[in-house]
């Protein structure tokens, strides 16, 4: 079934795009959430009149897209973690890490477009990844991760706080379960 995008949808097109699709593709997506239209006469007719408002906002959207190129790769990055003598993290660098870090410094980029080789970072130094922009414009940026000791001997410290804790609320718990056993009997 051939139809005319009326947004742009991610892995099928833009605005104004005709695309041919599945009949339930459109049946039960498309058309349902008013993505898309069929093609006739009538709507191409349409379109053809919005085209030029089309272009303009694709041509906006590609400038926008350059000038966030250039003060991405402008930017570095660093994150300090907690991480042993020989730089393993406690923990590991993902995409979501990346967003926050990015979001503090005044950029709002979806964490499904940033593709970090490797998927995630689990141990210090330099390290690149890509942010996926507008069509197929991307931003390649570099991150160094480094490792701190003092970090996590507090980690360490904190996790055997919580495991102490856990035991002690286990063998009240199972104290009081004899007790009670011992007043029944």
């Amino acid at each position: 079934m051939k139809v005319i995008l009326n947004v742009d949808v991610k892995s099928l097109g833009e605005e104004g795009d005709v695309k041919n699709v599945a009949n339930g593709y459109y049946r039960n997506f498309l058309g349902p959430r008013n993505l898309a239209v069929p093609y006739t006469d009538a709507t191409v007719a349409v379109f053809e009149s919005r085209k030029a408002e089309i272009e303009a906002r694709k041509d906006q959207k590609r400038k926008d897209s350059a000038s966030l190129k250039d003060k991405l790769e402008a930017l570095e990055l660093e994150i300090v973690m907690p991480a042993g003598k020989n730089g393993k993290l406690y923990g590991a660098v993902t995409s979501q890490v990346i967003v926050e870090l990015l979001a503090k410094k005044g950029f709002e980029i979806e964490r499904k477009r940033i593709d970090i080789p490797g998927v995630t970072i689990k141990s210090a130094g330099n390290y690149h990844f890509s942010i996926k922009l507008y069509e197929s414009e991307t931003a390649e940026m570099k991150v160094a991760v480094k490792g701190d000791e003092e970090k996590a001997s507090e980690v360490k410290s904190e996790s055997r706080r919580e495991k102490r804790s856990e035991k002690a609320a286990k063998a009240e718990n199972t104290g009081n379960a004899e007790s009670e056993e011992n007043k029944a009997e």
